[in-house]
């Protein structure tokens, strides 16, 4: 990303509204994570891993991927404050290009509305993961209400599923579970959580 607006938020990234909503995601990929204790997993746009690092106790091993070098020098002080060892990050841009990496697991909270081309990311998303691995979605249901020149206004889950079918994902399953206050760019929104298999 250009002048990546995500290393001047670094610092302060985590405020109480963003934690107060990550722990509601949290709460919601925990129940998606059983029986997951022998898997890795890749937190693609991780940010400070305010979500991911909550997660640790249920997989094998997580790697934090972000393409702001600040978000994951926070990350990475949490991961050392917290005596993490099966926690790493990774700074990369999967929209420039894919490292050679494999994961039985993919979780992307609130990252797909920053991401222009939906379906580039997914196809990369699809080829790291292993076969029967799983893709975690967390974002915004769409929202008329929003008009951004760089963000989509949410997703609708037909749309969406469309498109992860083309990919060849399956079993695309998609709820929405959190109805909020001015959560997305200052309007109510609510978010949903999408699950599919390669």
């Amino acid at each position: 990303m250009k002048n990546n607006v995500f290393e001047q938020l670094a610092k302060r990234y985590d405020t109480e509204e963003r934690m107060a909503l990550a722990k509601v995601i949290v709460e919601e990929v925990r129940s998606a994570l059983q029986n997951s204790q022998s898997k890795s997993l890749i937190d693609y746009g991780s940010g400070t891993g305010l979500v991911s690092l909550e997660l640790s106790d249920l997989v094998d091993s997580m790697l934090l991927v972000d393409s702001s070098k600040q978000m994951l020098e926070v990350a990475k002080a949490k991961i050392s404050q917290k005596g993490m060892t099966n926690a790493k990050v990774l700074h990369s841009d999967f929209t420039q290009e894919t490292p050679e990496l494999k994961a039985d697991i993919v979780l992307m909270s609130l990252v797909l509305l920053h991401i222009p081309d939906t379906k580039k990311i997914l196809q990369q998303l699809f080829s790291i993961l292993n076969d029967g691995g799983k893709l975690i979605i967390i974002d915004f249901d769409k929202n008329d209400n929003i008009n951004h020149p760089t963000v989509h206004n949410g997703f609708s889950h037909e749309e969406l599923k469309k498109g992860l079918a083309e990919v060849g994902f399956t079993s695309i399953e998609m709820k929405t579970f959190h109805h909020g206050h001015r959560i997305f760019m200052n309007q109510d929104a609510s978010m949903f959580i999408g699950s599919s298999i390669k």
